[in-house]
């Protein structure tokens, strides 16, 4: 979800205070394979995102049984929020110093990280787990034939809505067209409902709307010319900061938006949660985090329908935009975090993580172990996908990335045209 440094053996005592460290077992002496003064002992950093629940139990749960079969290997985590996680990265890129395994989104983030001599090339010594996952669940992090990471959870982003508040004013079914997606904007308000939840200060949800709405006007092929030439300055990319600003010109999103967090007290996940918002356009991680951000969950009133269809654009439906996680491993790893992320996922362990409601299959088959209908259709939408954006955060440079959710966010905010959106964030793009 669009969400994602110091020298690796000192990161985890200067993490900021957001932090919430992970230990799974009695501290040890060596650090990163450096077995020195350790009888051969083995201390395995791991940076993840698993600050919600269930992963912030199921990943400790995996590291301790994990130690429990290899006593000579303590995994030690560090666990941080999106953003935190995502600066955090950037200056350990710069130290050219990373922890032995770290989330990686993909993109152009990982390939800096790659072209850099960071990041361990796993298609063989990997094999043995890439070769029981998806092969789209892959594609994220593969380039010139090699794969640099293992994913663990794969999905895309659409919208979760509340029956009840969509039945209230008067809704029939979810829109299909962006048109009719104002309209239900227009008559939530009028039954007194905040249409959408919306984690202004985070930026990266903001950031949905405008790279959808491209992907509808311009379909595939404008997202792969602006790829190509660095340029946000078509047609679609221009016109879907219009149909942002129009959307944001009817006030839609709860009171306080711009100082609420996604995943934080207050925060969109919790409003959503708790009832207090019609709907909100998030990754298929968004049923669990309503339920840890707001302490309760919608139950069967929650729904999901894909990001609706823009009259006379040609995107399809069935094009989608989201991305993955995985696990990157860097270069000077010892061998020991590469059998941690086999164990990570196996077949055990993925059934946990898919029936926690939190992730979406990487393995092959394991879509059985979805129960949930909204998960199935995601599932489904994804499997049928005729198209597929990586997060426009994810997909360029971080300075690319930063500057698309900045700028977005000040569109929606009302201190930037749609041109100088496109403007501004084709300038940083020609720079990299």
């Amino acid at each position: 979800m669009g969400i994602p440094h110091l020298p690796r053996r000192s990161f985890l005592t200067a993490v900021s205070a957001g932090a919430v460290l992970v230990t799974a077992a009695p501290m040890l002496a060596a650090c990163g394979g450096d077995d020195s003064g350790s009888g051969g002992k083995v201390t395995i950093e791991w940076m993840n995102i698993a600050t919600t629940e269930p992963s912030q139990s199921l990943f400790p749960k995996i590291a301790k049984a994990f130690e429990a079969q290899n006593p000579n290997v303590r995994i030690k985590a560090t666990s941080l929020e999106n953003d935190a996680f995502k600066s955090k990265m950037t200056a350990l890129v710069a130290s050219g110093d990373l922890p032995d395994i770290y989330v990686t989104w993909g993109g152009g983030v990982l390939k800096q990280q790659i072209d850099a001599g960071l990041v361990k090339d796993v298609t063989s010594d990997g094999s043995t787990v890439l070769g029981t996952m998806t092969d789209v669940s892959k594609k994220a992090y593969q380039y010139d034939g090699k794969t640099y990471a293992v994913p663990y959870d794969m999905g895309m982003v659409g919208f979760w809505y509340n029956k009840k508040h969509f039945e209230k004013a008067g809704i029939e079914g979810p829109p299909k067209t962006w048109t009719e997606f104002m309209n239900a904007v227009r008559r939530l308000k009028d039954a007194g409902v905040t249409p959408i939840a919306l984690g202004g200060k985070d930026k990266w949800p903001g950031h949905y709307y405008w790279a959808y709405l491209a992907m509808r006007i311009g379909g595939m092929p404008a997202m792969e010319q602006a790829a190509q030439g660095n340029d946000f300055g078509g047609p679609a990319f221009v016109q879907a900061g219009q149909k942002l600003k129009e959307l944001a010109d009817l006030q839609p999103f709860q009171k306080g938006y711009q100082n609420a967090g996604y995943d934080t007290p207050g925060g969109q996940a919790a409003t959503m949660g708790a009832g207090k918002a019609g709907m909100e356009l998030m990754g298929q991680w968004a049923p669990a985090v309503q339920k840890d951000a707001a302490g309760s969950d919608l139950g069967d009133d929650l729904g999901w329908f894909p990001f609706p269809t823009v009259e006379g654009g040609p995107g399809a439906v069935t094009d989608v935009f989201g991305g993955g996680n995985a696990m990157a491993v860097s270069e000077d790893a010892p061998p020991e975090a590469l059998d941690f992320l086999t164990f990570l996922m196996n077949e055990q362990n993925e059934r946990q993580l898919v029936t926690s409601g939190a992730f979406m299959p990487v393995l092959k088959g394991a879509e059985s172990a979805i129960e949930d209908e909204n998960r199935k259709m995601v599932a489904d939408a994804l499997n049928g996908s005729s198209g597929f954006q990586l997060y426009l955060d994810q997909a360029f440079p971080p300075a690319v990335g930063q500057e698309v959710n900045d700028s977005v966010a000040s569109l929606i905010a009302g201190r930037k045209s749609a041109q100088e959106v496109a403007r501004s964030v084709t300038k940083v793009a020609k720079s990299q």
